[in-house]
Order: C-alpha cells, then structure tokens, then sequence
C-alpha cells in the first residue's frame, strides 16, 4: 500500500496559520465534486487496498484496513451523502483523519474518488454554508471556499464522522438484520 504522510504538511501548517489568513485544505473529488477537509484533521493518504468487510455494518461503512497495526474503520464517504457506495477506481484512495469528540479521538479512513491538491484558501475567499442547494447535507459543510472562480465544499469533519451518529447508523443496521 503506498502511503503519503502529512506530518511535514502539519508542522508547516501549524506555524503558518498563526500569521496567514487563510488555512490550508486538502482538495479531493466525490462523484464530479471538489471538497475539501482541512489539512490539520489529516494524518495521511494511503492508497485503495484490500478492506475487511464486516458483517452488519450499515453501507456508510465500507469495511475496515490493518494500519500499523490499528484496526481503522473506512468510511465510504458518497454512501454517507446518500449517493450510494463509491466505485473503486485506479484513483481511489483512503484519506485517514483523526476525529475528536469531548475526551476520545477516532482514527477513521475515508474513501474518495481522488486526492486533488493540498490549497490555501483565504478567510475572506471563505462563504458561509448555503441553506438550499447543496447535494449533502448543510450541517456537513463548514463553508463554501472560491478557488478560481469555483467553489469547494468545506466539510465539517466533526459532523461528518460524529462518532456518535456514525454508532447510531450501526446500531440501525444491527436491529434490522434481526
């Protein structure tokens, strides 16, 4: 599996966001669309590899990687918007994030279409979440970034992979299996 750390990314970023404006976000495609996470949530990219399914998961959750020894869950982010299961591609990738909630933290891989860029994009470049026209759900977005003269789609990593919903889903999927 090849592996792209974005531990240099993190040092860089830290000290830079103190004295930029902007911040830096990594920019991937889902289904046509640009979105984009900040790079400050991201621990690394690996390539698609073999994912061990496992038996009741709700589709949100494709299955789960052996990452150095973690069990990592995969999230199939388009069968979280509702779109339905990705299709693996020769671009597929896993991006793994680290997401924290009140006193525990959850490493979780997401599943994208394909890995962009990694892009500043400026506070005032920054619009606030639309209440109508966006394809995902508005409480996911963070903002909506122009980049030039298109817009990216800021997730929300908290509410994205709320760990307290993505247990819910599960428990949904474990009662209708009985």
């Amino acid at each position: 599996m090849a592996r792209t750390s974005m531990g240099t990314a993190h040092s860089g970023v830290a000290g830079n966001s103190e004295t930029n404006s902007g911040r830096q976000h990594l920019a991937f495609t889902l289904n046509g669309e640009v979105f984009a996470i900040e790079i400050l949530q991201i621990r690394e990219i690996i390539e698609f590899g073999a994912l061990t399914e496992v038996p009741m998961m709700p589709p949100t959750i494709r299955g789960v990687i052996n990452l150095r020894g973690a069990v990592v869950p995969v999230i199939d982010l388009s069968a979280r918007f509702g779109r339905g299961p990705s299709v693996v591609a020769r671009r597929t990738c896993i991006v793994i994030i680290e997401v924290h909630m009140e006193e525990t933290s959850q490493t979780l891989g997401v599943m994208v279409d394909a890995v962009n860029e990694v892009m500043e994009i400026p506070a005032e470049d920054v619009e606030p979440t639309p209440a109508f026209g966006a394809r995902i759900r508005t409480d996911f977005i963070a903002g909506m970034g122009r980049v030039n003269g298109r817009f990216v789609i800021i997730l929300d990593v908290a509410r994205v992979f709320s760990l307290d919903e993505l247990a819910s889903l599960g428990n949904v999927a474990a009662e209708a299996a009985m």
